[in-house]
C-alpha cells in the first residue's frame, strides 16, 4: 500500500496482462493499454444495458443491495449510453464551466481560513483540518445544502464509498446501504423543497434544467448530487494528502515550489500523476477482446491500473522523478472517454487554491510523523498527515 510502484514496474514489464483470481479480474497495467481500454465502446461500467446478470454469467445481486444500487445507478457513473449520454448531458447545462470557474473565490476563502486555522493551532493533521472539509465545504455550497446540516455528508460519503473497495465485507456493504439511504431521504427532501423554491443553488438548477422538455426525474437529480459529492469529495481529500506527502518526500521539488507560485497549475498535474487518489477503475468486457496478444473473453471484469499506466516510461520520462514542471504530462488520473470526470476542472482548483494558500500561510511547514495509508485500494489515501508550521 506505501509504495505499490516497483510492483507496477514489474508487471509492465513481465506481465502487463494476468488473470487475478482471487478478485477475479484481468489486471492491465500498461498506459497504451488502459487508455485504449478507457475510450473503447467494447467494454463498460455496468452490462445491465445488454444483459441482465444471469445471461451475463454473473451472480445476481442480494436483494439487501437494493437501496444502494438504485441510487447510484441512477446517476450517470454506473450507466452506459443511451442513458449516460442523456444525464451526462442534461448534467452539463447545469453544472457549467462558468458556475465551476465562478466558486474560485469561495474556494480561496475557505482554503486561507482552513490553513489560518491550521497555523494557528502550530500544526495538526493537513488531511482533517484542511483537506477533508475544504471539498465537502465547496460542493454542500455549490449543491445548496444548508450549514446546519453539512457535517452529515462526509460519513455519507465515507460509507457509501466504502462499497468500492474489492470484495467489500458484508458490515461494509450493510453500511453502504444505510447511508445510500438515509442520504438520499434527505436529497428527496431538499430537491422537492427546491421545485417549489428554486435559490441560486446547484440542486436547484439541476431541477429546473431542460433539453427540449426532458428533465432529469427526482431519482436522476438525486443520484446525480450523490456522485458529485462522492466523487468531487474522497477523490480531492486523497490527492491533497497524497501531494503533501510527495511534496515532503521530495524537499528540493517543493522548496521549488515555495519559491515560484507560479508552478501550481503544473504541480498540481504532476502531483495528481505521481501518486494517484484513485489508482483503479474496473470494466466489464462487453464483447471478447484482445489485449497485448491476450484474449478476454466477453463477461470478464479488467482493472485497469491508472497509478501503473502513471508511471508507465513509455509516456512519461523518468516516471518515478516527481517533476513540477514537467510537460507535456498526459496523465489519466481523471479518467478517458466518455466517463472522463466531469469536475476534473472544480478539482483543479480545489487543489491549487489549498495548495497556495498552505504554500502562503504556512511556508514553513513540515512532517511531524510518518503517516501510514488506510488500506483501501481503488481509493488510496493516507489515515491522517501530522504536521507543524
Amino acid at each position: 500500500m506505501a509504495d505499490p510502484y516497483p510492483v507496477f514496474a514489474a508487471l509492465r514489464e513481465e506481465n502487463p496482462v494476468f488473470y487475478h483470481e482471487p478478485t477475479r479480474q484481468w489486471v492491465i497495467s500498461r498506459y497504451e493499454d488502459v487508455s485504449s481500454l478507457l475510450r473503447s465502446r467494447l467494454l463498460g461500467r455496468s452490462y445491465l444495458h445488454t444483459a441482465s446478470h444471469e445471461e451475463f454469467g454473473q451472480l445476481a445481486e442480494p436483494e439487501f443491495l437494493r437501496p444502494f444500487w438504485d441510487l447510484i445507478r441512477a446517476g450517470m457513473l454506473d450507466v452506459e449510453p443511451p442513458a449516460h449520454t442523456r444525464l451526462r448531458r442534461l448534467v452539463a447545462k447545469a453544472f457549467t464551466p462558468r458556475m465551476v470557474e465562478g466558486m474560485r473565490p469561495t474556494v480561496r476563502r475557505l482554503a486561507e481560513e482552513l490553513a489560518g486555522s491550521l497555523v494557528a493551532g502550530g500544526g495538526g493533521d493537513l488531511l482533517a483540518e484542511v483537506a477533508e472539509p475544504l471539498p465537502v465545504t465547496v460542493i454542500a455550497e455549490m449543491l445548496g445544502v444548508p450549514e446546519s446540516d453539512r457535517h452529515l455528508l462526509r460519513p455519507w460519503s465515507a460509507d457509501i464509498c466504502g462499497m468500492y473497495e474489492l470484495n467489500p465485507s458484508e458490515e461494509a456493504q450493510r453500511t453502504a446501504v444505510r447511508a445510500a439511504s438515509e442520504f438520499s431521504a434527505y436529497l428527496r427532501d431538499l430537491a422537492r423543497e427546491r421545485r417549489r423554491a428554486p435559490r441560486e443553488d446547484l440542486i436547484s438548477a439541476l431541477a429546473q434544467v431542460a433539453d427540449e422538455g426532458d428533465r432529469l426525474t427526482e431519482d436522476e437529480l438525486v443520484g446525480t448530487c450523490v456522485l458529485l459529492l462522492n466523487a468531487g469529495h474522497e477523490a480531492t481529500v486523497n490527492s491533497t494528502g497524497n501531494a503533501w506527502w510527495s511534496l515532503l518526500r521530495n524537499p528540493a521539488e517543493l522548496d521549488r515550489l515555495r519559491a515560484d507560485h507560479a508552478l501550481i497549475p503544473s504541480a498540481v498535474e504532476e502531483l495528481l500523476r505521481y501518486d494517484t487518489a484513485a489508482p483503479m477503475f474496473e470494466r466489464w468486457v462487453l464483447e471478447d477482446i484482445s489485449v497485448a496478444g491476450v484474449d478476454i473473453p466477453r463477461g470478464a471484469e479488467v482493472a485497469l491500473q491508472f497509478a501503473s499506466a502513471n508511471r508507465d516510461p513509455s509516456v512519461f520520462t523518468e516516471p518515478n522523478r516527481l517533476d513540477l514542471a514537467r510537460t507535456p504530462n498526459p496523465h489519466i488520473s481523471f479518467g478517458l472517454g466518455i466517463h472522463f470526470c466531469l469536475g476534473a476542472p472544480l478539482a483543479r482548483i480545489e487543489l491549487a487554491e489549498s495548495f497556495g494558500a498552505l504554500l502562503r500561510l504556512a511556508p514553513g511547514l513540515s512532517l511531524a510523523a510518518e503517516p501510514t495509508w488506510k488500506p483501501g485500494f481503488v481509493l488510496r489515501g493516507l489515515k491522517a498527515l501530522d504536521v507543524v508550521v
